[in-house]
């Protein structure tokens, strides 16, 4: 249950949407059912309250949980006033909000309660890749409310409050709340279940309103946007220095530095998020090898590495911008894949499901080869290969097999045993990282488009994106993929 310190409902809804901009729908619903004496339990509005508003003047669909009200457990009605708010949405083409406070199943309508997950469910499944679907946990949140939160695009969690779970950590044999909360904010974040982590009820519905701001309100809008206020001519003098820590890189190369970063908590050595150029919203996948205080000093370092994490958090990403016709840029930087044992049995799987992403995406995507892209890990990230339409390296970046030492030490391994071997394998590294390493000799066959400055990086990509602007791509006639 919730803690009686937080906001009520209304409240949160008030907080979210645009000033006097709620409409209620369905205020006077309530519980059908008799059983257990239920008829002398009050509950208004049904424990939820359902209805429409504006954010940033766009028309978005909201229900809130009422805690105060049987503790804003879902029954049958409860469950029939937020399928009434996906109907509306879907034909009218805007997203869903929930804000989740909710101590579960009312236990007293019992198979009327779990069928009414079930009906949840099912417009939550015919509403992804149509309408955005957007849940923030700011109470409990728990069994089958766990599973409607995950079935969302995003999962905002207030940090002290909220709790995720589908079993209850006391529950599970060894453990409990004081050795390891499994359903906390920040263990859920970690494990790439929270999207967004808010130190409060008011930073999170602010960092709510921040992520709407970037988003389409449907699949069949273009690409979100507004209208342009910083340089389009702006050259990113500082962008070598930020390439290791992709998140600083990224708010470089937006519009007034904006970076909505998705998972941030999570497989840290792979960076996801929202960025703007030339005022059109653009998703952003990037390979990250540090993190960067405020003074430029690391504070976190990453192997280049694909892990299965990393893929799982860019292949869902993906997924997403294609859906929403949202343009796709990738920052590579990756010399192959993770190579330890519990790595041993996943990876392949998880870069199976990037690359599929990547190749299946239909919308614009440019990729920016920034220091190294080595062995079938750069194929995956988004390479010419399987279907980036731009592909820039930045000077100096190195795109092969793998590395040059390494590569010598296979082609030359009987040379390079005899007396001079070391002086052999420094010279014949050198040919190897100029005819077969360099952005320049990828260039010439193709495989790279241009070979930049890093200092124009942003001017090229505004060029490329709205150059691809109009971008039309049919596929083979297929019901769905299967990777």
């Amino acid at each position: 249950m919730s803690t009686t310190a937080q906001m009520s409902a209304r409240d949160r809804i008030s907080a979210l949407l645009d000033a006097n901009s709620f409409v209620e729908i369905g205020a006077l619903v309530t519980k059908r059912n008799t059983d257990f004496n239920l008829q002398e339990k009050e509950a208004p509005s049904d424990g939820v309250i359902t209805g429409y508003g504006v954010i940033h003047g766009s028309l978005a669909y909201v229900y809130a949980q009422d805690v105060s009200a049987m503790n804003g457990t879902m029954g049958e009605m409860h469950a029939r006033k937020i399928t009434r708010i996906y109907d509306l949405a879907m034909k009218i083409g805007a997203p869903v909000i929930g804000l989740v406070d909710c101590a579960g199943l009312r236990l007293q309508e019992a198979t009327d309660a779990l069928a009414a997950f079930g009906e949840i469910y099912l417009k939550q499944a015919q509403a992804s890749g149509v309408i955005p679907q957007i849940t923030a946990v700011v109470g409990s949140c728990g069994g089958g409310s766990a599973v409607l939160a995950s079935m969302s695009d995003f999962v905002f969690m207030e940090e002290k409050n909220a709790k995720l779970f589908v079993n209850a950590p006391n529950t599970l044999e060894g453990n409990n709340t004081n050795k390891c909360d499994t359903a906390s904010a920040s263990y859920m974040a970690g494990k790439g279940a929270a999207d967004f982590v808010c130190g409060s009820e008011a930073e999170l519905f602010e960092s709510m309103r921040e992520l709407m701001s970037v988003l389409p309100y449907n699949n069949a809008e273009e690409a979100a946007g507004e209208a342009e206020t910083d340089d389009l001519n702006r050259r990113l003098e500082n962008l070598s220095g930020e390439l290791s820590d992709a998140a600083l890189a990224l708010s470089d190369i937006s519009d007034n530095g904006l970076f909505v970063e998705v998972k941030k908590a999570y497989a840290k050595e792979m960076t996801t998020g929202f960025i703007r150029l030339n005022g059109m919203t653009v998703g952003a996948v990037a390979n990250r090898r540090a993190v960067l205080d405020e003074n430029g000093k690391v504070s976190e370092k990453f192997e280049d590495r694909l892990t299965t994490a990393g893929c799982y958090k860019a292949e869902s990403f993906v997924k997403f911008c294609d859906a929403f016709n949202i343009p796709v840029l990738t920052l590579t930087n990756v010399s192959g894949y993770a190579a330890t044992v519990p790595e041993a049995g996943s990876i392949a799987i998880a870069a199976a499901k990037l690359t599929y992403a990547f190749a299946n995406a239909t919308v614009p995507k440019i990729n920016v080869i920034t220091e190294k892209a080595f062995g079938s890990a750069y194929i995956t990230m988004n390479s010419k290969h399987i279907g980036a339409d731009l592909v820039y390296a930045l000077e100096g970046a190195k795109i092969g097999t793998m590395d040059a030492e390494l590569a010598v030490q296979i082609i030359y391994a009987d040379e390079l045993k005899g007396a001079g071997g070391a002086k052999l394998a420094a010279e014949k590294a050198k040919e190897y990282d100029e005819l077969s390493q360099s952005a320049a000799a990828a260039a010439k066959r193709g495989y790279v488009d241009a070979v930049l400055a890093p200092e124009t990086l942003r001017q090229h990509l505004l060029y490329g994106f709205e150059m691809l602007f109009t971008k039309r791509e049919n596929q083979p006639v297929r019901k769905h993929g299967t990777v």
